[in-house]
């Protein structure tokens, strides 16, 4: 009666919550920079004469891995999916500021300055040792790369098509497609399950054959973080759809259900 039918209900909304929250930690993750940071202790003074041709190197068309990889070591770095940034002095004599900027500069004499990854750069081979294209591709990290950067749209993507399906469930008034919602939901969530393992693979093998120096730390920032707490939810939005969707069947498979339970 009207008791189980409430019960459904507030499945369902928990579980359109719990989607919508992690669509939207999914796409905070993907368009921020902070999967991964580098922390120097050295002071940024000793970059500052360095600072130009760091900057240029980094900025540059052709930098290659090892290149853009000591650069983030050195300047703060942080990398995200899409871009990588460093912290470098704002002396007037080499650093240019950019036409535009977001946000007012702050009394500091440093900046953080942003540069994306192209689209050929994300599916660009890695090789086996870091900036040198004669030591042969490594298939691990250009593959964990690609991957890294394809899964988090396939993930959104499915999560997006699975709201589609609720949708006209919602305007059929059947709670079968609930089910095709909560099976694209899990899917989702081993996307993104499967974005983490990568991104904590590929960092792993960059480490070894770029070992961070002496007075660099390294750790995962809150984007990773936000990618990591959106699978469960998905996990989570995924079971509530499926349950709610097998649960409400006819008197009888219930009664049935409830003899097994």
């Amino acid at each position: 009666g009207a008791m189980m039918d409430n019960r459904f209900a507030t499945a369902l909304v928990i579980a359109c919550v719990l989607s919508l929250i992690s669509t939207i930690y999914m796409a905070a993750s993907i368009g921020t920079d902070f999967w991964y940071e580098y922390h120097t202790q050295s002071p940024a003074e000793n970059v500052s004469e360095a600072g130009r041709s760091i900057w240029e190197e980094f900025v540059s068309k052709d930098a290659d891995e090892k290149t853009y990889t000591d650069a983030l070591f050195r300047c703060n770095g942080t990398v995200g999916l899409w871009r990588r940034c460093i912290t470098v002095p704002k002396n007037s004599h080499w650093y240019s500021p950019p036409a535009f900027s977001f946000f007012p500069p702050l009394e500091t004499d440093m900046t953080t300055n942003c540069i994306s990854f192209s689209l050929s750069d994300q599916f660009a081979e890695k090789y086996i040792e870091p900036g040198n294209h004669n030591s042969g591709t490594d298939l691990n990290r250009t593959y964990l790369w690609r991957l890294q950067f394809l899964l988090p749209f396939v993930s959104i993507g499915l999560m997006c098509f699975g709201a589609l399906i609720g949708l006209c469930a919602c305007a059929c008034r059947s709670l079968y497609p609930a089910i095709a919602t909560g099976v694209l939901h899990f899917l989702a969530g081993l996307c993104t399950l499967g974005l983490v393992g990568c991104y904590v693979a590929g960092i792993e093998l960059l480490h070894r054959k770029l070992p961070l120096p002496e007075d660099v730390k390294g750790e995962f920032g809150w984007s990773f973080c936000l990618a990591c707490v959106s699978a469960p939810l998905q996990f989570m939005a995924a079971a509530l759809f499926i349950w709610a969707a097998r649960t409400n069947r006819k008197e009888f498979t219930l009664l049935k259900a409830y003899r097994v339970a």
